[in-house]
């Protein structure tokens, strides 16, 4: 349950500073647990960036409509789900790119 304050303000910061408190915390905050997080969080919030903007860009074809709310609906429960595990006391790895951080 170390740092589980830092780590709901991370999950949380994906509604106000996706980008910006993850890197602040990742350079700040010495807690290798927290810098993985702070990576994960950062590199999933790209990808859901891509993701989406690609989806919009398929809308044309009627296939991205799909795409862009299961993408929009992961960006909003994903980060829901790392408050919860963070309150639990429960380790969490990001969905895509949890695995690419060890």
């Amino acid at each position: 349950m170390e740092n589980s304050g830092l780590k709901i303000l991370l999950h949380a910061s994906t509604w106000f500073a996706p980008f910006l408190v993850p890197f602040v915390l990742y350079l700040v905050i010495d807690d290798q647990e927290i810098k993985k997080l702070s990576i994960q969080a950062i590199l999933f919030q790209l990808v859901m960036t891509v993701l989406i903007t690609i989806s919009i860009f398929l809308i044309i074809f009627l296939i991205g409509i799909p795409m862009l709310v299961i993408f929009g609906i992961m960006t909003f429960v994903v980060p829901i789900i790392g408050i919860v595990k963070a309150i639990n006391g429960n380790t969490f790895n990001y969905p895509i790119v949890g695995s690419w951080i060890k």
